[in-house]
């Protein structure tokens, strides 16, 4: 995205008509000025949530108090959200959490932001305000902290995953030794934080284009081991796709029903992880890759071929189709077997036979070899 079209946003162009005094500022300023997508427009201004919400209403806009303790409130236009917060500076800090005034100086809300990419605002007509140096960092690939970066980091210990997070996606410069240093000690401060926010944050490094840099500092740091001490193996995970849950099993040494507990991922991601760890390695002859087909999940077997490094391997499982048994506990009853135990045993016995044949034999040679184990005359003659 250019400044230029973002500018002309029409969504964005309803808020200034409403809040001309208004700024955008943080990620989107950022990744504007990069030349990257935008997804949401955060704004700030020096008015009151009150004014900000009588003006935004008296321009037709739907608005809702969102966060009302903290100056933010939403606008709503054609269905797109677009967070307004007052401006602020911090009267409390306890290294999760502050407690905040309203202001109407922009340097010294931008004071309070974590990185100077993160601090410059822009105004309607392009205007890009920039205390701390944010455009030259963002162009030189240099990820800092604003102002002295042990404060920073005292005033909310959730900023050394986020340092890590912006390394990734914008770092090219290694950072300084008093960044090094304030990142190293403020690791007993993590402890504060809830694993859902170090999972949210985890979750963004690893879904970086390439996070092994970012990764291998926070290991040499001792950060990595801290949050995930379950996951401190070596891998290649620029050679992975940028999938979070697929790049953390291929860093596994640990319990992965203990990691995933400890960090309450949901349902879904915990018993993917869990069912990753479980996955046999995938390979052999098309009768072996069929037979792992019919017992695990073909998505997992893709990306058990991913965490293996075998592209070739892949290839093969993606052009085949999953066979399926073609027998059910019906069709055993239906031959006169009375129901009960022996139908499931039958069944397991009939589909062990069409698995070690490679999972091609057809129906009616299943149900053949049903007969045959069940002691019944051949399909198709009579006792």
């Amino acid at each position: 995205m250019t400044v230029a079209s973002f500018l002309t946003d029409p969504g964005l162009g309803r808020v200034w008509d409403a809040l001309p005094d208004a700024r955008v500022v943080g990620g989107a300023v950022r990744d504007a000025l990069a030349g990257r997508d935008v997804a949401d427009f955060d704004l700030a201004t020096p008015l009151p949530p009150d004014a900000v919400m009588a003006a935004l209403t008296n321009a037709g806009v739907k608005v809702v108090p969102t966060g009302l303790a903290h100056g933010t409130v939403t606008a709503v236009v054609d269905g797109r959200p677009f967070e307004i917060t007052t401006l602020r500076r911090d009267v409390e800090t306890d290294g999760r959490r502050a407690v905040v005034a309203f202001t109407a100086d922009w340097q010294l809300d931008a004071s309070r932001r974590d990185f100077t990419i993160n601090a410059m605002s822009m105004t309607r007509d392009g205007t890009v305000f920039d205390d701390f140096g944010g455009q030259a960092d963002l162009k030189a690939g240099r990820v800092r902290f604003v102002g002295d970066p042990a404060t920073r980091i005292a005033e909310d210990y959730l900023r050394i995953l986020r340092f890590f997070r912006f390394l990734a996606r914008y770092g090219r410069i290694a950072p300084d030794k008093a960044t090094l240093q304030a990142l190293r000690d403020g690791i007993p401060g993590l402890s504060r934080l809830s694993v859902e926010r170090v999972w949210h944050e985890l979750r963004r490094i690893l879904a970086a284009p390439d996070p092994t840099e970012a990764v291998a500092l926070m290991r040499t740091l001792g950060i990595w081991q801290a949050v995930v001490p379950e996951a401190t193996g070596d891998a290649r995970l620029a050679a992975l796709p940028a999938d979070p849950l697929l790049r953390l099993a291929a860093l596994l040494t640990g319990d992965p029903l203990g990691l995933a507990t400890r960090l309450k991922l949901s349902n879904e991601d915990r018993d993917r992880l869990v069912r990753l760890a479980a996955t046999p390695h995938v390979g052999g002859t098309d009768a072996d890759l069929r037979r792992l087909l019919a017992d695990h999940l073909p998505q997992d077997l893709i990306d058990r071929t991913w965490l293996d490094g075998d592209e070739a391997v892949r290839r093969r499982l993606s052009a085949m189709k999953r066979p399926v048994f073609p027998l059910e506990g019906r069709d055993v009853v239906a031959l006169g077997v009375p129901a009960g135990p022996s139908v499931g045993a039958l069944l397991r016995d009939v589909r062990q036979w069409w698995t070690d044949g490679g999972c091609v034999a057809t129906r009616m040679a299943c149900m053949t070899e049903l007969a045959r184990k069940a002691d019944l005359p051949k399909m198709g003659t009579k006792r």
